[in-house]
């Protein structure tokens, strides 16, 4: 059988002189891949956070509605069960940057599992409480302790930022990643607890979620090789002390009315499902804004975002008002999400290079915070809006709130310089 050569692999044949020499033939260098999230979760150790970060996660979208509905039917009440949940909020708010300090201080992996501990401890216990029939006030003290629950998304976004310090691309890409997680997990996380609630008991939402926290934390935390170093104590002062924080935060808090605006006037107008929509389309949009490239001016970047979403925003109110028809809101609450994951990652990004490394906890943090307690405005005032005023004006409430992060954020908010 006559042979035949392959140039890919047969050796290199030359002669020298009188002697003959076999160079053996190198193989041809791989590509390196174009996916930026492929190239992102490469990195040694990253894929196993993300997997227990994403399971930690997951319960955040899972606890209110879970909580709703164990506690509307035992009880026979939304009132207690909306008071109950806004207690809830309004504790983790104070709790949360404390949790981050201390995290800050001591590692991730120290403080996260018993704060972990300590809150899934606080959800049983309202589990319980519920199911036994115990007075209202053991509700409130049960769902408050469930404050501790550290910011997990915030501690994989302080990873990133110390496997990439100094890759404004593949930080921007990192940021982006988180987004779409939030967006995902918040989409599939209360219909997970209603079809759980439903399907098995009115316990099994709250239950479920408990276990997977727990779970996604403890898988989190052994990841030691990806923990950002402890950095040595010091006197710095708050991350609110900086310049330019105090706006961005307002800015965050001014975001976050959107968000609570805008899910308790669609509930109203055209029932939950729809939201769905809304945070599908921030997730595709958040996934698509990592492939571009990281801005050269951040806070120009940021004023961008907001002008978009302050236009967006008008899309659902334009839709609602005109045509009355579900099948345009939902293309308009589609097209809204699309400006929500651009003007996170950018906000985060930013609160990244205001906060100082050793703060970083903290300072993402204290935006979460301020997202929280403007979600709580929102839903109050755009549920306000809606009983006295008109389904439809609510919507009138996002718009605003999206017109005023924008203000606040060209009044106050500068770029650092030199990072």
């Amino acid at each position: 059988m006559p042979y035949e050569r392959n140039p890919a692999t047969d050796p290199l044949l030359t002669v020298s002189g009188d002697l003959l020499v076999i160079a053996r033939r190198t193989a041809p260098a791989r590509r390196a891949s174009t996916n930026p999230y492929r190239r992102l979760l490469a990195t040694p150790g990253a894929r196993a956070f993300t997997v227990g970060n994403l399971i930690a996660r997951l319960p955040m979208g899972m606890f209110s509605v879970s909580a709703v509905i164990m506690i509307a039917g035992s009880r026979g009440s939304y009132a207690l069960a909306g008071a109950v949940t806004a207690t809830g909020l309004a504790a983790t708010a104070v709790v949360a940057p404390w949790t981050a300090r201390l995290v800050d201080r001591y590692g991730q992996a120290r403080v996260a599992v018993p704060a972990t501990a300590i809150a899934a401890l606080g959800s049983l216990a309202l589990l319980l409480c519920v199911h036994y029939g115990a007075p209202a006030w053991t509700l409130f003290a049960s769902y408050a302790a469930t404050a501790t629950t550290p910011n997990t998304g915030g501690m994989s976004r302080a990873r990133w930022a110390h496997l990439h310090r100094g890759d404004p691309a593949a930080l921007h890409t990192a940021n982006s990643f988180e987004q779409a997680a939030d967006e995902l997990c918040f989409m599939l996380g209360p219909a997970l607890a209603a079809l759980l609630c439903a399907a098995l008991f009115p316990e099994a939402g709250t239950l479920v979620g408990a276990i997977l926290l727990m779970t996604g934390v403890l898988i989190f935390a052994a990841q030691r090789a990806t923990e950002p170093p402890v950095a040595p104590r010091t006197h710095a002062g708050s991350p609110l002390r900086t310049r330019g924080m105090p706006a961005l935060l307002a800015a965050f808090l001014a975001t976050g009315a959107v968000f609570g605006a805008m899910e308790v006037v669609t509930i109203a107008h055209a029932g939950g499902a729809i939201l769905a929509l809304q945070a599908a389309g921030s997730c595709v949009a958040g996934l698509l804004y990592g492939s571009l490239r990281p801005a050269a001016d951040i806070r120009r970047r940021l004023l961008l975002c907001l002008t978009g979403m302050t236009a967006l925003m008008s899309l659902p109110l334009l839709a609602a008002a005109s045509t009355g028809s579900l099948l345009a809101l939902a293309g308009a609450l589609l097209l809204a999400g699309a400006a929500t994951a651009p003007t996170m990652v950018t906000g985060m990004t930013l609160v990244q290079r205001l906060t100082p490394e050793s703060q970083l906890n903290e300072g993402m943090s204290l935006a979460v915070t301020a997202l929280l307690g403007g979600i709580a405005a929102g839903s109050a005032t755009g549920g306000w809006m809606a009983e006295h005023t008109g389904r439809v004006t609510g919507y009138v409430v996002p718009v605003c709130a999206a017109g005023l992060a924008l203000a606040v954020t060209a009044a106050g908010v500068r770029a650092p310089r030199g990072r």
